[in-house]
């Protein structure tokens, strides 16, 4: 003699339900995290350290022609830039100040952290160049067209207003 299951009536099933809940909700929120997508997590790139970045004349310059070169009607364009003043770090420090009777003694030094390969400085504000002046010269220097063009480049990628940028014809041979 076989017994056979019966389906619980609809009544039976809404009191199992109210009897165990929390246990079905806990378990279909466990079924939703392990079924939620976690994807490849990216790694952050490696950022070079903003506070070890040094700052070359020439290669802004040699970059800056290169990029200008491609405007059209520029042809082989040559930059020559003036800077006012350099990049600067100010480095984070302890201050200390001790004062006497006869005398006021400010002590200063310098944040160092400790990392796993040495310890570096802590860089409180990075100021980047200021510069002073351009002259592009090109081929395509005497259209006006052309000349609106650099200008307008050299000033978004410097910072300079139109007047502080020149722009000049020069020959088609380097």
């Amino acid at each position: 003699m076989k017994s056979q299951w019966k389906l619980p009536e609809a009544q039976q099933l809404w009191k199992l339900l109210d009897k165990y809940k929390y246990v079905l909700a806990v378990l279909a929120a466990g079924l939703v995290l392990l079924l939620w997508p976690a994807g490849e997590r990216e790694r952050p790139e490696e950022v070079p350290d903003p506070g070890r970045e040094e700052f070359d004349l020439s290669e802004l310059e040699e970059k800056l022609s290169r990029t200008l070169s491609q405007i059209e009607g520029a042809g082989e364009v040559t930059v020559a830039l003036t800077v006012r003043s350099g990049m600067e770090q100010v480095l984070a420090a302890d201050r200390t100040t001790a004062s006497g009777e006869r005398e006021n003694r400010i002590e200063e030094k310098t944040v160092v952290i400790n990392t796993g390969a040495g310890q570096e400085t802590v860089v409180r504000v990075q100021r980047y160049p200021v510069f002073q002046g351009a002259v592009v010269v090109c081929p395509g220097g005497d259209r006006a067209d052309v000349r609106l063009l650099l200008t307008q480049a050299v000033s978004a990628l410097t910072g300079l207003g139109a007047d502080r940028i020149t722009v000049c014809k020069g020959s088609a041979e380097p």
